[in-house]
Order: structure tokens, then C-alpha cells, then sequence
């Protein structure tokens, strides 16, 4: 019997020490951090479709409301949550190079482009593609690509003035995504594309599959990452099929060598960056660095820009005293441009500003960001009920994006879509580092201006001719999917284009 008990005793050790002690780190360090579950952390319920990732973000940030940080665990690695505004500014912008990098979760080793990628890329080697590629997303070089974001916008809108129905109804993701396909291609590959006429075309299939982290087994392949990177490094796991990799590298070598045979120069990203490797002085840009940014910002423009054109189309019908106001600003701008939209009418619109900022509030594509410590860092007590807290080389903290832009604190009722919030007296009232949608401190994304510009150029030239209105299929309120690691809609974004009346 003492060989059983022995048995017994070992394997309740080895449960305690492989499944338990690994979830107590909060608690040892005297951090609150709710009720995490043996393996999953706090991610069993977005993994078992009972709330969606933005969902549990919210669920974590109020896990100690009057505190300034929080614990959780995502699987079995544990991350600090930063509720206090104060808190996030020091860690992400006064001390950022403390906090440089984020958590990565590909081995380089298992997908070559990607480990290029500038969100993935850590220390002296971000610094030098940042600055590398920082200049080529200036507002003066927004200006310089506006033509061809503001030609494919019209082009858009065209193909849905065309038809003769009054009422169009339609899935907004789907065509939106399409859009953002078409001026990602354009601006980003040099590639001009039409997805609405061409609905099968190759640049948006491969738009969905670098996008879509449902399925089976791509949540194995997740799991495997996150928890044995050793094992899908060994394993030479990819994220993504060859067929992609192949399928950008080949258009951007092909693209090069076509621009530099026939000397050939467009305003887009791709001139931009053969421009800034002609004169970077600090490091060697090559055409598969070309071939990792172009990626990066095609998955960083097709799913997260569309899903902002979607809550804002959706925001507009279900508040359609907004859409009224917004609606005059867009017909007294396009009457004062005589019909054509200029790069600076377009960012003189205040409103519009207003609106897309609060979309951006209260659905951030984004619902965290996250940063890697890498030396020992003490959080100094703030007051009586906090004692010094120590983190290590390797430990990850977490900024709470969707939770804190919904906390009542700092925006009143903050599940009501009021654009007001942002006009000229309120904005200034906004905490700094509440509103956080395109991340924060140097790290924050750099592909802002391009999001908020198209963004703005379509909904421009769409609600010149129609306006969007609720139907039969439309859910108000939305719910949000919790079948998807993405942000979107439970059923979709169905919804109507009506032809203005005052256009015909």
C-alpha cells in the first residue's frame, strides 16, 4: 500500500504544481485576479463561445474596481492588468523602454514574414524599421495618397448608385471589407482592384484567410503557440498556409521589378517604401521586409478598418439624429469642394470627426494592447492600501483598451453611442489615456491616419448619395459574436442603403 499512497500523493503533487500553483502568482503577490480556471486562465468562457474577447477584457478590467491594476492569466501566463490612467502612461510612455515590446506568440523560425512584421519585431530592430517607416505615414504623405483612397471610395459608392432599387439591403462587413481590400491593394501592393465587380479576386480571398481565426484548427495551432512554442517550432507550425507567403511575395517582386524596368512611380506605400530604402542610413531594407510591412498593414487595414465602418454604419441607423447632422455636414462640404472632395475638406469636418471618434470609443478593434518588462521594475505603492510590486524580466502587462473606454468613470452612460462627447468643450475634458483605440506611447499604431482616412473619404462619398437605415434583418441592439477571436456582429451588420430623396 505505501507504493499506491506514495503514487497518489505524487500525482496530487504534480496537479498542484502543473494545474494550481501556476494561478496562484497574483495572489502571492497580493493582486487581486478573480477566478481563473486551471489551464485557461480567464479565456474558458471565450473559449467556450459564452462571451466574446472584448467581453472578457471588460469582464477582467472590473475585477477590482478601486484599484489601480488587476491580475490574469491568459492560458497559463500571467499578465497585469493597468486600470489607472496615470499607471498606463508611466509604464507605456515614461518608462517605454523598460516596456519596448510586446508579447509575441509566432516563433519567427515558423513564419519568416511574419517575424519581420513591424508590430513583432523587438528592440534595436523596431526602433529602425519605426523610423524607418514612420515618414511614409505623415499626414503630408496621406495627402499624398488621398487621390487614390478618395477614386476608390467613389468607385464604391458608384456601384451602388447604379442600381435601381430605393432600399438596398446588404451586409455591411462584406462590402466594407471589400473596400478596405480594394485600397489596401491599392495603396499598400500598388495593385488596382475592384472586388465588387470582381468578388473572387485572389488579393481578397487571401484577405479573408490571413483574417479569420475561427475553426478548429487554427485554435489548435493558437493554443499550440501560446502554451508550446517549443513544440510548434519543432513542429515547424505556420499560422498561415504557404499559399499566402507566397502569393505577397511574388506580387511585391514583381511590383518592384516592374517600377524600377519602367520607372514607374505611384503614390502609395510600396514608392514610399523603395523611397525610404534608398535613404535609410541605419539599417538594409530588403524586398521581403517590403513584403512583411505590406502584410501587416493588409491585415491591419482589411479587417480592423472594415469592422470601423461597420459599428459606425450601424451606430448611424440606429441613431439617425446623428446621421441627419452628419448628413449636413457632408452636403454643405461637398457643395463648398463644387462636388470634389478635397484632402483638406475632408479633415476640416468636425463632425464627422466626432463620430468616428466615438465609434472608435465604444468598438475598438483593438480591445487590449499589451507590453513585455524587460529588466526587474518596482510599481512604487500609491497610497496606504498598496504595498511595492515587483515584476520581473519577462512579465506582461496589459492595457485594457475596450474596458476602460466603457468604464462609467470617465465617459457617463458609456454604453450610449453620443458623439458629443468629442466636440470642442468635451474633448478636453477627456482623461489622457482613457481613450486609447489606436494603442498608446511609441508603440501606438502607425497606420492611424490611413484608417481614419479612409474611413472618412468613404462614409463621404456614400452618404452623398445614400443614407443607412435599420431593416427587416438589422438586430438593435447588436450583439456581439462570441464565436470570433475578431470583434463583429453575432448575425452580421444587415442593413439598408436608401437613395436620398434631396439627391434625386
Amino acid at each position: 500500500m505505501i507504493w499506491f499512497s506514495t503514487a497518489v500523493i505524487t500525482i496530487i503533487a504534480l496537479f498542484y504544481w502543473l494545474l494550481i500553483r501556476p494561478f496562484k502568482h497574483w495572489i502571492k503577490k497580493g493582486v487581486a485576479q478573480g477566478n481563473p480556471v486551471p489551464v485557461f486562465g480567464h479565456l474558458l468562457g471565450t473559449i467556450l463561445h459564452k462571451q466574446s474577447f472584448s467581453e472578457m477584457i471588460q469582464t477582467v478590467y472590473n475585477i477590482a474596481p478601486d484599484s489601480r491594476y488587476c491580475g490574469m492569466y491568459q492560458f497559463f501566463q500571467p499578465m497585469l492588468v493597468l486600470r489607472d490612467p496615470e499607471l498606463i502612461k508611466q509604464i507605456t510612455v515614461k518608462d517605454f523602454d523598460l516596456f519596448m515590446n510586446h508579447k509575441g506568440f509566432i516563433p519567427p523560425d515558423c513564419e519568416p514574414l511574419m517575424g519581420k512584421v513591424l508590430i513583432l519585431l523587438t528592440d534595436q530592430k523596431w526602433k529602425d524599421m519605426r523610423n524607418t517607416l514612420s515618414p511614409a505615414f505623415t499626414s503630408s504623405k496621406m495627402k499624398y495618397m488621398f487621390g487614390l483612397i478618395s477614386e476608390s471610395a467613389q468607385r464604391f459608392t458608384g456601384h451602388f448608385s447604379k442600381k435601381n432599387d430605393n432600399v438596398i439591403t446588404i451586409e455591411m462587413k462584406d462590402i466594407f471589407s471589400r473596400f478596405t481590400n480594394d485600397v489596401i491593394a491599392n495603396t499598400a501592393f500598388g495593385v488596382e482592384i475592384d472586388s465588387l465587380e470582381e468578388p473572387n479576386n485572389e488579393f481578397y480571398l487571401m484577405g479573408l484567410e490571413i483574417t479569420n481565426f475561427q475553426g478548429v484548427v487554427t485554435f489548435l495551432k493558437f493554443l499550440t503557440f501560446v502554451i508550446l512554442p517549443r513544440v510548434a517550432k519543432f513542429l515547424k507550425l505556420t499560422f498561415f498556409s504557404k499559399k499566402v507567403g507566397k502569393f505577397f511575395t511574388k506580387v511585391i517582386k514583381e511590383n518592384i521589378a516592374n517600377r524600377e524596368k519602367h520607372g514607374i512611380v505611384r503614390p502609395d506605400m510600396v514608392n514610399l517604401l523603395l523611397e525610404a530604402r534608398k535613404n535609410s542610413d541605419t539599417q538594409k531594407i530588403t524586398d521581403e521586409d517590403i513584403t512583411s510591412q505590406a502584410i501587416i498593414f493588409f491585415m491591419g487595414g482589411f479587417d480592423p478598418v472594415s469592422s470601423l465602418m461597420s459599428f459606425m454604419s450601424y451606430e448611424l441607423a440606429a441613431n439617425p439624429d446623428v446621421q441627419t447632422k452628419l448628413l449636413r455636414e457632408i452636403d454643405k462640404t461637398y457643395e463648398r469642394c463644387d462636388g470634389k472632395l478635397t484632402y483638406e475638406a475632408l479633415v476640416e469636418m468636425k463632425f464627422m470627426d466626432m463620430v468616428v471618434s466615438e465609434t472608435l470609443r465604444l468598438w475598438p478593434a483593438n480591445g487590449m494592447t499589451d507590453r513585455v518588462c524587460n529588466t526587474s521594475y518596482i510599481i512604487e505603492p500609491k497610497d496606504s492600501t498598496e504595498k511595492p510590486l515587483r515584476l520581473e524580466k519577462g512579465d506582461v502587462v496589459m492595457v485594457p483598451i475596450f474596458g476602460i473606454q466603457r468604464d462609467p468613470k470617465y465617459f457617463p452612460e458609456p454604453n450610449r453611442f453620443d458623439p458629443e462627447r468629442f466636440n470642442e468643450e468635451n474633448k478636453i475634458k477627456i482623461k489622457p489615456y482613457t481613450y486609447l483605440p489606436f494603442g498608446t506611447g511609441p508603440r501606438n499604431c502607425l497606420g492611424t491616419r490611413l484608417a481614419l482616412l479612409e474611413t472618412k473619404a468613404l462614409f463621404f462619398h456614400l452618404l452623398s448619395n445614400v443614407e443607412i437605415i435599420p431593416v427587416e434583418k438589422t438586430e438593435i441592439p447588436l450583439r456581439l459574436n462570441r464565436k470570433s477571436f475578431n470583434m463583429t456582429a453575432e448575425n452580421g451588420f444587415w442593413l439598408g442603403l436608401k437613395r436620398r430623396s434631396d439627391k434625386l
